[in-house]
């Protein structure tokens, strides 16, 4: 019979129910049409195009749970990268060189982290307005939970030292803003800056599908969009100008309401919503997540509820009547609990709704069983541990920190964890999300023995927490996840066996090859 593609003499790791180890298939149409031996398949199959993987390692096509896909792509295009800045002063050094990019335009950045600074507390914006007293500047957080403005940017959205913003901060010092805008309180800044044009989106879309082809991803879920960037990705793809098939979440804006919740989900060949996005709470770096109890190193604060819960509440009861899924921000152990008791009020008991909680990072021992109970999917990031680790006891405590990052125990409640990245908070690579859940170490290396290695995943569950258990998470595990007949035929050729290597060969690997629906989209054979 002949067929579109053969892949002959590879480990192939296929994530199917048995986990089992195949050497080739065939491919036709796009999907996956038999799995076996190089013997068996050649003996039934010939095709003009033969792929001698001569035992490289073949992968099911990765699968990023959580990510912001889009704004990934803008911000490779309009916003300086800060990941990693030692100090303020190569900050400023660095958005002196955006300046020249941005002309008289908004001065953007993204990635400061005020943990790696000697310091260690948020800023001000004394040096910003130095550099730049009449071009507004706006920098957000490595966490995306909080913004750095300068005065020009702040007197622009109208603020104040009487500002005050529901489920947001904005931080005073001495009776004046310091600049430092937390949650909510940033949309006041942020909703001044001029919107991308439909060009700029289009060009950013193809950017981060470019990236991620790259390193091996071949669908993404992109986590809460408005309704003019849903329509425009759903052009492109109709177009073939767009081909990363995109698990969309919207934003709980009334337009999104209205629009998709009366159509119920939406679903192409390449696009789905189902899902709406909320955020219970900020982020653990910068004090926003919601807790239970004062913060370790700050008492007084428990952190922002975004929301009443009324506001919860009544998305939740128009998403189940619409056959939506919800999926919640919750990253302190009070968020977790909140939105936990709010899911269980529809929820009830077991059910296959697959309501998430995305990051699920602290939750108190009470709360572990409510994810089974109610068959909550928890939606985690493995590289969110790896970075936190190294200062999120300072945060928590001794005693909370042991149910932070707790992979393990969650994974026990349903039988199964989708992860992802979040980038652009965190790096791109799944690879780098493998070797974290995994090894529980940064890239560094660091802490030697491994953090809290209670809860790290085996090779086995990290790499279907990849694969399987993330396209699972978007209903989507009967046409991908896994190298079977029948699904899309999507798969990555590494230069490593992830499941045989060293933990430092886990990072040092390279994709070589990324196929998508049978067509290389990276890389060659």
């Amino acid at each position: 019979m002949k067929v579109d593609l053969i892949v002959a003499n590879a480990k192939v790791y296929t994530v199917d129910d048995n986990f089992t180890i195949q050497e080739s298939f065939a491919v036709k149409d796009g999907k996956f049409l038999e799995v076996g031996s190089t013997k068996e398949i050649q003996e039934k199959y010939s095709s003009e195009k033969v792929f001698d993987a001569k035992g490289q390692v073949v992968f099911p096509g990765f699968i990023d749970a959580h990510c912001h896909f889009y704004g990934y792509g803008i911000d490779l295009l309009q916003y300086a990268t800060l990941d990693g800045s030692a100090n303020q002063d190569v900050i400023c050094e660095i958005l002196k060189e955006q300046q020249q990019k941005a002309g008289d335009g908004w001065i953007l950045g993204r990635g400061w982290d005020q943990n790696l600074w000697p310091e260690k507390s948020f800023p001000d914006n004394k040096k910003l307005d130095e550099l730049f007293p009449d071009v507004p500047v706006y920098l957000v957080r490595v966490d995306g939970h909080a913004a750095w403005c300068n005065s020009k940017a702040l007197s622009l959205a109208g603020i104040d030292a009487n500002t005050k913003v529901d489920g947001g901060d904005i931080i005073i010092k001495n009776g004046k803003p310091t600049g430092i805008l937390v949650d909510n309180a940033m949309q006041l800044v942020f909703n001044r800056i001029p919107s991308p044009t439909n060009g700029l989106k289009t060009k950013a879309l193809l950017e981060a599908q470019k990236n991620c082809f790259a390193v091996g991803l071949t669908s993404v879920t992109d986590c809460g969009l408005p309704k003019e960037t849903i329509l425009l990705i759903d052009s492109l793809q109709k177009q073939g100008t767009l081909q990363m098939p995109l698990n969309v979440m919207m934003d709980p804006s009334q337009e999104n309401m209205e629009y998709f919740l009366s159509k119920g989900p939406y679903i192409t060949e390449r696009l789905q919503v189902r899902s709406i996005k909320l955020y219970a709470d900020g982020a653990l770096g910068s004090r926003g997540a919601y807790l239970i109890d004062d913060y370790s190193d700050q008492p007084g604060n428990r952190g922002i509820l975004m929301n009443p819960e009324s506001y919860f509440d009544d998305i939740c009861k128009k998403a189940y009547n619409a056959g939506y899924q919800v999926a919640v921000h919750c990253i302190g152990d009070g968020a977790n609990r909140f939105i936990l008791n709010i899911y269980g009020k529809y929820l009830k008991g077991k059910n296959d709704l697959r309501w998430r909680i995305e990051h699920a990072q602290a939750i108190h021992p009470d709360d572990i069983a409510l994810f089974g109970k109610y068959a909550v999917v928890p939606s985690v990031q493995a590289t969110h541990a790896t970075s936190d680790m190294l200062w999120a006891d300072e945060r928590l405590g001794e005693k909370r920190i042991k149910t932070a990052y707790a992979y393990q125990q969650l994974l026990a409640q349903n039988g199964w964890i989708p992860n992802g990245t979040d980038f652009p908070i965190e790096d791109i690579c799944p690879v780098k999300t493998f070797y974290a859940a995994v090894c529980r170490k940064n890239i560094e290396g660091i802490p030697a023995e491994g953090f809290q290695m209670e809860n790290a995943l085996t090779r086995e569950q990290a790499l279907r927490s990849i694969t399987l258990w993330a396209a699972k998470a978007g209903f989507e595990e009967k046409t991908k996840g896994s190298i079977e007949a029948g699904k899309s035929a999507d798969f990555v050729v590494l230069d490593t066996d992830l499941m045989q290597c060293s933990d430092t060969e886990i990072l040092k690997s390279k994709v070589n090859t990324t196929v998508l629906k049978g067509i290389v989209v990276y890389g060659q054979f």
